[in-house]
C-alpha cells in the first residue's frame, strides 16, 4: 500500500537529511494515518489517492497565495512539495485521453454539467484533477 512506500521515502529523506521531503512525506504519512482511523480499516487505493489530491490541491492553494505575494523562497518549497506529492499519484492523463474517456462515457452535447460530473469523476478519480475535468467536460457540453 502507499503507505509504506510513504514510510520507506520519509526514511530515505532523514537518512539524506532532506528536510522539505521529511516535511511532505510526514504530513502525508499523518494524513492518511487519520484517514485510515476516521474509516476504522485501511484505506483503499482510490482512498490513499483521495487523501494525496486532496493535499496536492492545498499546495496548490499555497503556491498561488506565494505567487501573488511575491514569495519566490515559498514559490521553490511549494513546487518541490507538489513535484513530491504528484510522485504518489497515478500518471495524470492529458486533457485529450480526458476527453476521450468522457465521450466513450457517453457525455455529449446538450447535456447538463451536474449529470457529466457526476459520470466523470468517478470515471477519472485519481487520473485527472477536477479543475481539468471540468474544464473538458464544458468543452464537451
Amino acid at each position: 500500500m502507499m503507505k509504506k512506500d510513504v514510510f520507506d521515502q520519509l526514511k530515505q529523506a532523514m537518512k539524506e537529511k532532506d528536510t522539505v521531503a521529511k516535511a511532505v512525506l510526514t504530513l502525508l504519512k499523518s494524513a492518511l494515518d487519520q484517514a485510515e482511523k476516521e474509516k476504522g480499516s485501511e484505506l483503499t487505493f482510490e482512498e490513499e489517492i483521495a487523501v494525496v489530491n486532496r493535499e496536492v490541491k492545498q499546495t496548490h492553494q499555497a503556491l498561488e497565495g506565494a505567487k501573488q505575494a511575491g514569495r519566490e523562497d515559498l514559490i521553490e518549497k511549494e513546487n518541490r512539495k507538489l513535484q513530491i506529492l504528484q510522485s504518489f499519484l497515478p500518471k495524470q492523463l492529458s486533457e485529450e485521453e480526458i476527453a476521450d474517456a468522457l465521450v466513450k462515457a457517453g457525455i455529449t452535447k446538450g447535456m447538463n454539467m451536474g449529470e457529466a460530473m457526476k459520470i466523470a469523476k468517478p470515471l477519472l478519480a485519481g487520473k485527472a484533477d477536477g479543475a481539468t475535468i471540468a474544464k473538458v467536460v464544458k468543452s464537451l457540453i
